[in-house]
């Protein structure tokens, strides 16, 4: 894909103007995307070198923060099968899983099927470079860090919308195949199994008591999960050491989690990484989720020093019956400049927990409700109808053949969030290459229930900031 900085992002101040009167505008904004340079980034970016593959991690340190590095998954060397060097395969793998994580996040939701530490149960500053993981099967992005003492380099998922911190461990009952050698904690000094009589252990719910050490067991919505021992272990970001870190010792592991160890829960439980940091970060954290194709990497900072001047700040909402999910106010949907005609109560998040918006990395396509998906893609068909249309493609029902251009004018697509600030996307962010001959889709898609989920391809590029303590989401100001 064309970097998401070759397009900057607008954030400004929502003006209080009626529908009717933004609807007289004269000139709808748009932007211009470089087909042929964006097709150039469906082409697989160079694999991670040995030397960078088994690194602790790599971690710059400045003054108030860590930065880590956010690889995707495309990068990981192991990945030089034919099918995923196929651009038009990867992604139809990449939305079936999307599928499967959309349907597992609106199970948690309902109270069905298995939870993962977040819907269900709770469970100095520092950061780390983001890796992209979306063909192995598991997570979309990688982080490289440390686990135990001294520390094995393991990668490990992110997820914004889970609490738990796990890692395949030896004796592997059953296991999925990883990048890294499974952690053996007889080789740590700092393992520490958590006894059944732990509050630690009285916050997971599927808790369970062998030899006096507590055991859990996570079961994800699409059917993966993990079982074994909560332990204390110390987890190690470049040169930061962070002790006493529970985590989950998994010894039956199964799922879309294959390549990576395990998963980094990012979301807002007491169980979560950052949850477990408390007063060390004050909940604070930053990601720049690097955009697909690019051979740059991404970030996750963790500290009051990752929070950024200048960014658009939204107010978090939280959902007690998901209380590890980001919920954010959304009050509309834009295209060309013009807001699209659907009423604000289609995003609301209602008393008993239902519907609202949530920030996911773990989905790529972002979903809105029926009605307010069919309003923003009729805007954008009405106002590209001198492109070539074709048929549906995978999960996309707004396609074009742009073979035969070399770039092309259209309409911006925009989030008006509650409260005043508005987001409009970079045209690489919503409109997308699904194979390597220029076939371009509306990447959004229809939620089969009242939740919307803005996901990781709508966030790509633009840099993202937690702010737990006080309660808000920044946006940008800076680009990835």
């Amino acid at each position: 894909m064309l970097a998401s900085s070759a397009l900057p992002i607008v954030l400004v101040a929502m003006l209080h103007l009626t529908l009717s009167s933004v609807a007289t505008a004269s000139y709808p904004d748009f932007q211009l995307l470089n087909v042929k340079q964006t097709l150039i980034g469906t082409e697989i970016p160079r694999p991670l070198q040995t030397s960078e593959h088994h690194q602790v991690s790599d971690v710059s340190e400045t003054q108030g923060k860590w930065k880590l590095k956010l690889v995707h998954r495309d990068k990981l060397s192991s990945n030089t099968s034919a099918t995923f060097r196929d651009h038009s395969r990867r992604l139809h793998a990449r939305m079936q899983r999307d599928v499967k994580r959309v349907a597992s996040l609106l199970r948690r939701l309902s109270g069905g099927g298995g939870h993962d530490g977040g819907a269900a149960y709770e469970v100095n500053d520092f950061g780390s470079d983001v890796v992209s993981g979306m063909d192995q099967g598991s997570g979309e992005y990688f982080v490289r860090l440390g686990v135990g003492s001294p520390p094995k380099s393991q990668y490990m998922v992110i997820d914004s919308g889970s609490d738990i911190v796990w890692v395949q461990c030896q004796p592997c009952n059953q296991c999925y195949r990883q990048s890294d050698p499974v952690f053996d904690p007889a080789d740590s000094a700092s393992y520490a199994g958590i006894s059944c009589s732990s509050a630690v252990c009285d916050r997971i719910e599927n808790s369970g008591c062998n030899a006096g050490r507590c055991r859990y067991e996570v079961l994800y919505g699409d059917g993966s999960y993990t079982k074994g021992t909560l332990a204390l272990e110390t987890l190690t970001f470049g040169r930061t050491v962070v002790k006493n870190v529970a985590i989950g010792c998994g010894h039956i592991n199964r799922g879309m989690f294959i390549g990576a160890a395990g998963l980094l829960g990012l979301g807002g439980g007491s169980l979560s990484l950052v949850g477990q940091l408390g007063g060390q970060t004050g909940g604070a954290f930053s990601y720049c989720l690097v955009s697909r194709g690019s051979d740059a990497s991404g970030s996750l900072e963790f500290g009051r020093g990752a929070m950024p001047v200048g960014a658009a700040w939204v107010p978090l909402l939280r959902n007690p019956q998901a209380p590890s999910f980001y919920y954010v106010g959304l009050s509309g949907l834009g295209v060309g400049g013009i807001r699209v005609p659907v009423s604000e109560d289609i995003f609301q998040l209602t008393e008993l927990g239902y519907g609202g918006v949530v920030m996911d990395t773990g989905t790529a396509v972002s979903r809105f409700p029926t009605l307010a998906y069919k309003a923003l893609r009729d805007a954008f068909i009405a106002q590209t109808a001198n492109l070539p249309r074709i048929s549906t493609v995978s999960i996309f029902d707004t396609c074009y053949n742009l073979s035969d251009f070399v770039t092309i004018r259209v309409p911006t697509v925009s989030f008006y969030f509650s409260g005043g600030p508005i987001l409009t996307l970079p045209a690489s962010n919503f409109l997308i290459p699904v194979d390597d001959v220029g076939t371009f889709c509306l990447a959004f898609a229809s939620s089969t229930s009242g939740l919307s989920i803005i996901g990781n391809i709508q966030q790509e590029g633009i840099q993202i900031s937690f702010d737990g303590a006080n309660g808000f989401v920044g946006f940008g100001p800076n680009v990835c």
